[in-house]
């Protein structure tokens, strides 16, 4: 029986190597929590202060559009653009939002004709970014981030 309790406690003391604890690095926690990070997703998006009642992310997402929206439309809208041909278009605008929450326009999608009619378009929607209300980044993981977005923009010039 001696000889059993013995053998157990060799076996324990020489088994310990299982118990060891694996040391991780902080290098190799950020390199795989930054392959399970989706970088096209984010926690907040973009918003007004109007948006900031609404608790749902994709009505936040919503609101934020149509503000954006209904605020070129009108600037437009107050412009009075006249034009010899009747024009029905979607302009596909390309946005960027800063950490600071400067808002960009980066790219406009406009169709051949509505240049032709209208030649100061881009000139335009660059102006009516100017008197935005104050725009909130998004926010990724507690911090603010530079996101980009499209956005349609329906013009109907008779």
């Amino acid at each position: 029986m001696k000889l059993f309790c013995v053998f157990i406690c060799v076996f324990i003391l020489t088994s310990c190597k299982y118990f060891n604890v694996k040391k991780t690095s902080s290098e190799a926690i950020l390199k795989e929590e930054l392959q399970t990070f989706n970088w096209n997703d984010v926690d907040e998006y973009p918003s007004f202060s109007v948006c900031d009642s609404l608790s749902l992310k994709e009505d936040r997402k919503g609101c934020f559009q149509a503000v954006l929206t209904i605020h070129i439309w009108e600037f437009l809208k107050r412009e009075n653009l006249v034009v010899t041909k009747d024009i029905h278009d979607t302009i596909l605008l390309e946005f960027q939002v800063d950490k600071s929450g400067n808002l960009l326009l980066i790219d406009a999608e406009i169709d051949s004709l509505t240049v032709q009619e209208i030649p100061n378009i881009k000139s335009l929607l660059n102006e009516s970014l100017d008197s935005l209300p104050e725009v909130f980044p998004a926010i990724k993981r507690g911090q603010q981030v530079t996101t980009k977005f499209e956005l349609p923009i329906i013009i109907n010039v008779n």
